[in-house]
């Protein structure tokens, strides 16, 4: 199971990859980074994404229907699993981390829109989320 810097080597061998973060949307802070970011500034890039991702993980529209009483694993699940933006030259993947403890952590990839697969990366990042060990 990798840990941060492992699973950001990971992220960073798939195609058309350009930079990518492991960041907590509560705090907006950058838990480790690799490559570039979109700004040169890898936590200005980790505060603003922090943005979108609690956008998304806390507004009522995404949120699923009303958990059952006693149901805590239903209760605590984030509603999105991840968040896609498409810009003219790259695509930005926003991944989050379930964990049995109340997780507010995302990973970020940056791909390069020419020479990026936004399906694969999706799913590779779906699985580094999934075996990412937060220490």
């Amino acid at each position: 199971m990798p840990g941060i810097d492992e699973c950001l080597l990971q992220a960073m061998r798939l195609p058309g990859a350009i930079g990518a973060a492991v960041v907590d949307w509560t705090s907006g802070l950058a838990l480790g980074t690799i490559g570039d970011s979109p700004n040169n500034d890898h936590e200005a890039t980790a505060a603003e994404t922090a943005e979108l991702a609690r956008m998304a993980a806390e507004h009522p529209a995404f949120a699923p229907e009303e958990p059952a009483p006693g149901d805590e694993a239903a209760a605590r699940d984030l509603p999105v699993e991840d968040v896609i933006v498409t810009t003219r030259t790259g695509y930005h993947i926003l991944r989050f981390v379930e964990t049995t403890f109340d997780s507010s952590v995302f990973l970020h990839l940056w791909l390069d829109r020419d020479e990026g697969n936004l399906a694969l990366a999706r799913l590779r990042l779906g699985d580094l989320a999934e075996r990412l060990v937060l220490a």
